[in-house]
């Protein structure tokens, strides 16, 4: 790696990555993302492994094993994504607006929709299964009467996080005057290293909060924020030492080679092993057992493989303006915070249809994509919530 330059904190270097117009496919890559999130919950509802408001979890192992690699691919990088990808715009956000308006933003910002998810949307959303897919002849009020626990912010986790990294960051701002280190890209190796790094450093939290563990009241699974704070740190750096004008097409076709191959072929090991040993499959995700290492070291790799080729290939392939696009990306917020009342709407109305659920998963899933962004439009030309979301 070249020797960095550097520069003071206080610097008015712009930390924006690129002009708007260079940088279309960040947006882009949002709508993806946003799109994986509202399939992830829709899988989870029908077989694959998780939690969710309502289920109907299939028993066909046909199906069961491709939702599986579906949610796990998923887990390894699109979070994480989520948080280098806002990470990306905060030291700008600071630069231009100070610490007082920044920190009062952020607070507006990520501060109302947690309020409003947990004290006006989540009670609602455990009431829909309750009501109409349960069957309990009750009303909404007579369910509030009895709902607990009030604060629960459920999809909105993630915003929770986001929020406290952001008042952090302003935090480091404030208070620490020092030298800002321009970092160049860095390269494959350099990359892969890094990601194994981080996936000793998840092993070794998952030995106390093994995956499934979750926080309460934030709903923070810790078993993964190794790779969040990793990634909203990069996403920091990044930004300010303009990374994204230096990725290339070349790297990402490889960083896409070398995810389909621990895709592909990593994936399948872990059946073949857990199968031809016999141990239980929970040793994949808790416990000083070899398999837990193995696992958390794979599940980095194919993370930080995925992000980088989206990265790289996205520079390349998808940075054409679309308006189309550009208006599904201007709604991801609010389709991020309200999908979940698509989903649970969703696969409540469908409970009563005489098919495998994994049938209904064919239906359900893309109807929950469209209806979440048609909500999400609508939603953002409202006067006042269009300020938040």
């Amino acid at each position: 790696m070249d020797n960095p330059k550097t520069m003071p904190a206080t610097s008015s270097q712009p930390a924006l990555i690129q002009p708007k117009a260079k940088i279309n496919y960040i947006d882009h890559l949002k709508v993806v993302l946003t799109m994986l999130v509202i399939l992830h919950h829709t899988f989870i509802a029908y077989g694959a492994p998780g939690g969710w408001y309502y289920s109907q979890k299939t028993t066909l192992m046909g199906a069961i094993i491709p939702m599986t690699v579906f949610v796990a691919v998923n887990q390894a990088f699109f979070m994480g994504f989520f948080f280098f990808l806002s990470a990306l715009f905060v030291p700008a956000s600071y630069d231009k607006k100070g610490p007082v308006k920044f920190i009062t933003d952020r607070l507006i910002r990520l501060g109302v929709p947690l309020l409003f998810y947990s004290f006006v949307l989540s009670p609602f959303l455990s009431f829909i299964p309750y009501k109409w897919a349960e069957g309990h002849d009750i009303t909404y009020l007579q369910y509030l009467g009895g709902f607990h626990p009030w604060v629960n912010f459920g999809v909105l986790w993630f915003v929770a996080a986001l929020l406290i990294f952001t008042l952090l960051y302003a935090l480091y701002r404030i208070t620490v005057n020092s030298i800002v280190k321009v970092v160049k890209l860095p390269a494959i190796t350099t990359i892969l290293f890094f990601a194994i790094i981080v996936g000793l450093v998840s092993f070794a939290v998952r030995i106390i909060f093994p995956v499934g563990w979750v926080l309460k009241p934030l709903g923070f699974q810790l078993g993964h924020f190794s790779q969040y704070i990793a990634l909203f740190i990069l996403g920091l750096i990044a930004a300010r030492s303009k990374w994204l004008n230096d990725a290339d097409f070349k790297t990402g076709k490889r960083m896409r080679t070398i995810a389909l191959c621990l895709v592909l072929v990593g994936f399948p090991l872990f059946f073949i092993v857990q199968k031809a040993l016999g141990f239980p499959v929970a040793w994949f995700n808790t416990g000083t057992h070899w398999q837990s290492a193995w696992y958390a070291i794979w599940e980095q790799l194919v993370g930080f493989t995925i992000i980088t080729a989206l990265l790289c290939i996205g520079k390349r392939r998808w940075n054409k303006p679309s308006g189309f696009l550009n208006s599904l990306s201007r709604s991801t917020f609010a389709v991020y915070i309200f999908h979940p009342l698509v989903v649970i709407s969703l696969t409540v109305a469908a409970s009563g249809w005489a098919i495998d659920t994994a049938l209904k998963l064919l239906v359900v899933a893309p109807l929950a994509v469209l209806f979440s962004f048609l909500l999400g439009i609508v939603l953002v030309e409202i006067p006042g919530v269009n300020k938040i979301v």
